[in-house]
């Protein structure tokens, strides 16, 4: 009996016990290790081109380059890879955002181990796999909602949205996505049409009450 395939993993999280506490767990399965690790987008994408992971494992809240724009930079550079999201965020949009961007899962991590387990083994077999409660929300979403509008957005447009949210501004935003001030304004422009709101303290406030930023995250990142 021929053993199983093992998967090689790219751990990607800024908290380095949360990595610590993902190696631990993964490391005892079987079929499971990990490659390498990674602290943030920028690092992700070159430690993906280095070591050519079977799966990513990453958090979609990362400092700089976010998480969508690290999934949509590494499935450009490899339209196969296999990638899995693990995050605190619960609002199925993100969730619907970030399998838009290419990503093949998306766990929140209020779900428990075998869920997780379950779902890097079936991201890697071709899967989709969602754990239950972001599978439960984007059901409940599909019958209408206050978030209903964030499926107007691109994935660069909701991408931009959670940066303005985090205070970044529009020079910060061109050099982390890599385009120009001037595409970014006329997106920021078109959020705010799309989501119908006059000034960027009616966007902030709209995107808090539909958790597109953890209220949390946004007080820590104004101070």
């Amino acid at each position: 009996m021929s053993s199983p395939q093992i998967i090689k993993i790219l751990l990607v999280d800024d908290h380095a016990i949360v990595r610590e506490g993902y190696r631990a767990l993964l490391e005892k399965q079987a079929n499971m290790e990990i490659a390498a690790e990674a602290v943030n987008g920028e690092e992700a994408y070159i430690l993906y081109k280095e070591y050519k992971p079977n799966l990513v494992v990453m958090d979609l809240s990362l400092p700089g380059q976010g998480g969508l724009a690290t999934i949509t930079r590494i499935r450009k550079y490899n339209a196969e890879a296999k990638i899995l999201v693990f995050s605190m965020h619960q609002n199925p949009m993100v969730a619907l955002k970030a399998t838009q961007a290419g990503a093949q899962g998306y766990v929140t991590k209020s779900s428990t181990p075998d869920v997780l387990i379950r779902a890097i083994n079936d991201v890697f077999n071709g899967k989709l796999a969602l754990s239950g409660d972001i599978a439960q929300a984007l059901a409940l979403e599909q019958l209408g909602g206050d978030s209903i509008a964030l499926a107007e957005l691109t994935v660069r447009e909701f991408e931009i949205l959670r940066m303005l949210v985090e205070t970044k501004s529009t020079e910060d935003i061109a050099q982390i996505l890599n385009i120009s001030s001037k595409t970014v304004s006329n997106c920021h422009y078109l959020i705010k049409r799309k989501l119908d709101v006059s000034s960027d303290i009616e966007l902030t406030h709209l995107a808090i009450k539909m958790k597109v930023i953890n209220p949390l995250e946004f007080y820590e990142n104004s101070l």
